[in-house]
């Protein structure tokens, strides 16, 4: 991906393309790349570097030489840290320069900065100068320079990448030491995600003695991701195993992460009826703005996707973070509120930043896994765009809430009688069973300091059965949810045909059996 990054540079160059902006994680690190692009031409090419502390400085002899033409004798560089200074100056810079500019996308906001920069195009062209305006990744040009300037993204390291990281660091760490495949193979799996600076300090932090601490290293590369605002990668080791009932949405998932599409990543999103309510009708424009964003991403990149719908407490959060440990690849939390911003224009750039780290985290195979309690709210559209399916978790049943007793008391050590437990969730159990533990209690008593939610749901859960019956895939049995409001039953089947089994919720009723 690297190499077609710097292709892409070097056609620029050869054909004086005049104004160039560079999206990247690690500008240092994609300078000195591109410095060694030029190759051969890097010693006739005069190359400088401006940024807003600094000013206008050269970053071979040629540069030296030219920023010490413009500036005049004795004018210290700081005197063009203003970028319109910079750019202004820039006009005197000598034939086939390349001006590297850091940090553009927190100046070009401003009219003439955007102005000064534009002004360049002509002349740039003439002369065989190209202006480089380094930027994060997901930054949005101003219209002024959008139909004028060239858009290079450098992607973040690949497996290869990262493996040259590792023998460099091996090297300089134990005098030559060459690690061995399986080493350089989970390492860099492992580093996947990170830019190329945070890539060497992790794995100079995790080397010791010629040994890589792979632990040490995912922990660290943890704590890089969650600097991204909204992304923070789940740390719970649940899986299936330790999920009671559920068993066509276990069933399901299981398939498609040992298919020809296995998942790198899981991108779990939560709550999504709260994230995107509002989309299309938001004054700011920043909710709209995103969602659209996260509509072409999902759709460009073939992101496979799921949405998990039912009450409160059903499961669904617990099965979205397990398909990750059960898959043996990382879940990421994916809050896209935490991603708003009250500066235009921040907001988008912040999400486009986590779509790249979940790009490659995933190396382009993520499954998104939407859960929310209410599906009315989401844009037909997104709907569209997670089309492995909707799971409609209901209640579970007696047998289920069975399953889910008997795995919460061995986990907590609890036992002894149980509670009357109709219309009980997963989640409400396991409370139950960690109250007994914690207080000493019998289940029993635990189980007055549980106020089960369909209680306080009252219609809206019927309500929401109804909107669920005969349009989405059950979660506990193969086929569509279908609720049958005569008996109060949740039923699995096609409609039209008769279920395998009606559940009505109170243990011992004959059609249980």
């Amino acid at each position: 991906m690297t190499t077609d990054f710097v292709k892409a540079f070097s056609a620029a160059r050869r054909v004086s393309t005049p104004i160039i902006a560079v999206r990247t994680a690690d500008a240092a690190s994609t300078v000195q790349v591109l410095m060694g692009s030029l190759n051969g031409a890097a010693d006739k090419t005069p190359l400088l570097h401006w940024d807003v502390i600094r000013g206008i400085i050269g970053i071979n002899p040629l540069g030296d030489r030219a920023a010490k033409q413009v500036m005049g004798t004795g004018i210290p560089a700081m005197v063009s840290a203003r970028p319109t200074d910079a750019l202004t100056l820039a006009e005197k810079l000598p034939d086939d320069t390349v001006l590297f500019m850091a940090n553009m996308q927190e100046f070009w906001k401003d009219a003439p900065v955007a102005q000064a920069a534009w002004n360049l195009r002509d002349s740039f062209t003439a002369a065989g100068k190209a202006l480089v305006l380094m930027t994060t990744v997901g930054a949005i040009l101003p219209p002024i320079l959008s139909r004028d300037v060239l858009v290079l993204d450098q992607p973040l390291p690949d497996l290869a990448d990262l493996a040259e990281i590792i023998k460099e660091e091996f090297a300089a760490e134990s005098n030559g030491a060459v690690p061995s495949a399986e080493v350089l193979e989970r390492g860099s799996d492992t580093l996947i995600g990170l830019a190329a600076f945070s890539a060497k300090q992790c794995t100079a932090m995790s080397l010791a003695k010629g040994k890589l601490d792979l632990d040490g290293l995912w922990e660290r590369k943890r704590s890089m991701i969650e600097q991204t605002p909204g992304l923070a990668v789940w740390r719970g080791g649940e899986t299936f195993a330790d999920i009671g009932g559920c068993d066509n949405a276990k069933n399901f998932f299981m398939q498609v992460i040992k298919g020809k599409r296995k998942p790198r990543a899981i991108v779990f999103q939560d709550e999504m009826e709260k994230v995107y309510a509002g989309s299309g009708t938001d004054l700011s424009g920043i909710k709209t703005e995103m969602t659209g964003t996260m509509l072409s991403e999902m759709q460009d990149r073939e992101y496979d996707g799921a949405i998990l719908i039912g009450p409160p407490g059903a499961a669904k959060s617990m099965i979205a973070k397990a398909v990750g440990n059960t898959a043996g690849v990382p879940t990421i939390a994916f809050d896209l509120g935490a991603m708003q911003s009250s500066l235009v224009g921040s907001s988008g750039e912040r999400l486009r930043q986590a779509l790249a780290i979940v790009y490659a985290v995933s190396q382009g195979r993520a499954l998104f896994i939407g859960t929310c309690n209410s599906i009315a709210s989401l844009p037909p559209e997104l709907r569209r765009r997670f089309k492995l399916g909707t799971f409609f978790f209901d209640l579970p049943t007696a047998p289920e809430r069975d399953a889910i007793w008997d795995l919460y008391e061995a986990r907590y050590g609890v036992s002894g009688p149980r509670p009357e437990d109709t219309d009980w969730t997963g989640a409400e159990i396991r409370q139950c069973c960690e109250n007994a533990d914690s207080l000493g209690i019998s289940l029993i008593e635990s189980a007055a300091y549980v106020v089960p939610v369909a209680r306080a749901m009252g219609d809206t859960l019927t309500e929401l059965r109804k909107s669920a019956s005969d349009r989405y895939i059950s979660a506990a049995q193969p086929g569509m949810y279908h609720y049958d409001e005569k008996s109060t039953a949740r039923v699995a089947g096609q409609p039209g045909q008769p279920s395998k089994r009606v559940f009505r919720g109170r243990e011992g009723d004959p059609r249980l059996n």
